[in-house]
């Protein structure tokens, strides 16, 4: 079976689907989704950044900052709840007002986090913050599916850049740019802006008529159990297994950068300079990126971002062994090699995801995908903490450029490119039995 049969023949034919995303239609429409992904992503990046900060300030334990990381687990169970909003979303329309509702109660949320004070009223803005980011994994979920129904397959690689650069400007403008305005804003000041920011992110969907899905048949209303029936599919095994693979030498690396930068010598606002250009550089590669996949295609742009993904591991593998201070030019351009594999790399895995959907379950199934390179990413960084205490960062980097070693060589035995269509570039082939 080929991809294509797998990514397209699923979910109905191109000229039934995406229409109105020619054009100025594509990009309002690029313009539309731009805005609902860089409006998750601030707010959740600038709490996880900042509660974190000042509860160290206010003197909380360790233990205690650790365990407020609990607030994201919506992000990691939101496939419990994907199936019923596919099963309800049968229409633009219905979309929209899923949209509109979550984030109007992700805005009203935020806005009560910022009437309460971190020092006395922690528990309370725990829960807030759980119930926020709960309303924001919804509308995710919707946006998603949106995405997927509204634009060609062709197009889908530029839509994920879109999704990218909306996640990585949110957390450049989230943890770097809020961070320093709340030093001299204050909470009550900074936290209420966020809320108005997510209403005003809301205009464009609101203004947006050019919007087109194809009609769903009633037969393909997802089931409360599809997130499980999606792992019943034989044909999807093979992108499973790259899921896996394919970010984790990446996500490992940067789980222990700051430890390695620490370690190096390296002060606080020298890290936190550095990460603010990593994630500028993969927020400006990823739009260019969408379009290198479309025009590449899905398996090239698997190959040869594995194989960047390596040599940005190599650097730093290197770097690590040098028996002095390397300087912060060299670890800047790790920085920046590294954060551009991070780009490439989110918007393949992405594309991919998408093309993986079945009719009806759109939401449902990215969301599943989406969130086995979540707790595949927790693993590895857990992992990788345990492994660099027994043989040290150089070790842990070998370890980790050999893992990206291996999502190269599954790419390559597992997709392959059709044979009748020497010459396309539009997907792979699956190695597997025929379904």
């Amino acid at each position: 079976m080929k991809d294509e049969e797998l990514e397209i023949g699923t979910h109905g034919t191109e000229e039934t689907r995406g229409a109105g995303t020619r054009g100025a239609d594509k990009v309002m429409n690029l313009g539309t989704f731009f805005f609902l992904y860089i409006a998750q992503s601030i707010p959740s990046s600038f709490f996880s950044t900042a509660i974190q900060v000042m509860m160290r300030q206010a003197d909380y334990s360790l233990w205690s900052i650790a365990l407020f990381q609990l607030v994201k687990l919506p992000w990691i169970l939101k496939f419990a709840w994907a199936p019923y909003v596919d099963r309800h979303c049968l229409t633009v329309r219905d979309y929209k007002r899923t949209i509109l509702t979550s984030e109007g109660v992700y805005a009203l949320l935020i806005l009560m986090v910022g009437m309460l004070r971190l020092e006395s009223d922690i528990y309370l803005i725990a829960v807030l913050v759980i119930l926020s980011l709960t309303a924001s994994a919804t509308q995710d979920i919707a946006t998603d599916a949106l995405a997927a129904l509204s634009f060609k397959r062709r197009d889908k690689s530029v839509i994920n850049s879109i999704q990218a650069m909306g996640r990585f400007g949110g957390t450049l403008v989230g943890s770097g740019v809020l961070l320093m305005l709340l030093k001299s804003y204050g909470w009550q000041t900074v936290v209420p802006l966020l809320a108005v920011f997510v209403l005003l992110a809301l205009v464009p969907l609101s203004l947006n008529r050019r919007l087109t899905i194809a009609p769903k048949q009633p037969s393909q209303r997802a089931r409360p159990a599809d997130f499980a029936y999606f792992f019943t599919q034989r044909s999807i095994w093979p992108q499973i297994g790259f899921l896996v693979l394919y970010l984790a030498g990446i996500t490992g690396t940067l789980s222990v950068l700051r430890p390695w930068m620490v370690d190096m010598g390296y002060g606080m606002k020298t890290i936190g300079f550095l990460n603010m250009l990593g994630t500028g550089t993969a927020f400006a590669i990823s739009f260019p990126i969408g379009i290198f996949v479309r025009r590449i295609g899905r398996r090239r742009a698997r190959i040869g971002f594995a194989c960047f993904t390596s040599c940005a591991l190599a650097y730093f593998l290197a770097l690590s062994t040098l028996p002095h201070h390397p300087g912060l030019i060299p670890v800047g351009t790790g920085y920046v090699l590294l954060w551009c594999a991070y780009g490439m790399s989110s918007v393949v895995v992405n594309t991919t995801a998408m093309d993986c959907v079945r009719p009806g379950r759109e939401g449902t199934d990215f969301t599943v995908q989406t969130v086995i390179t979540h707790v595949i990413g927790m693993l590895v960084a857990l992992l990788c903490g345990h492994v660099g205490d027994k043989i040290g960062f150089s070790g842990l980097f070998t370890f980790l450029l050999a893992l990206s070693g291996c999502s190269i060589i599954y790419i390559l035995y597992f997709f392959r490119q059709p044979k009748a269509e020497p010459e396309t570039k539009t997907g792979d082939t699956l190695k597997h039995p025929k379904s």
